[in-house]
């Protein structure tokens, strides 16, 4: 993939992550006393939701962050466990990838790593 489509996709990636992050900032309610205990139970239960959403985007964020100093390198659509090229069509659909499909399977646990195989799940 050349750096100008990467550097298109990457900031892209930025933006959907930076409008969602600002879309989940905590509401507090305005008078506390005049919430019943079930309502407050349930905003409660929605900050925690939103805060472990947000956590995840920012985590996305830092994956773009990543990307991008990839680019900056020279080394944007190659594996960061083996150098191997991670095909355009993976990059297209997730900017921020690492690895190859295969190698993100096995990283993720989702399929165990063949006997004799290089690299390691870290």
């Amino acid at each position: 993939m050349d750096a100008r489509r990467a550097s298109e996709l990457l900031e892209a990636e930025r933006e959907r992550i930076v409008r969602a992050l600002v879309g989940r900032r905590p509401t507090q309610s305005e008078d506390l006393s005049l919430t019943d205990a079930a309502d407050l139970g349930s905003d409660v239960l929605i900050a925690e939701l939103d805060e472990g959403l947000s956590d995840d985007l920012r985590e996305e964020l830092a994956a773009v962050d990543r990307a991008e100093a990839r680019l900056a390198a020279g080394t944007y659509g190659l594996s960061v466990e083996s150098g191997e090229v991670i095909p355009d069509e993976r990059l297209e659909a997730l900017p921020t990838a690492e690895r190859t499909a295969e190698e993100q399977a096995v990283f993720e646990g989702r399929v165990e790593q063949e006997p004799g195989e290089s690299g390691s799940p870290s």
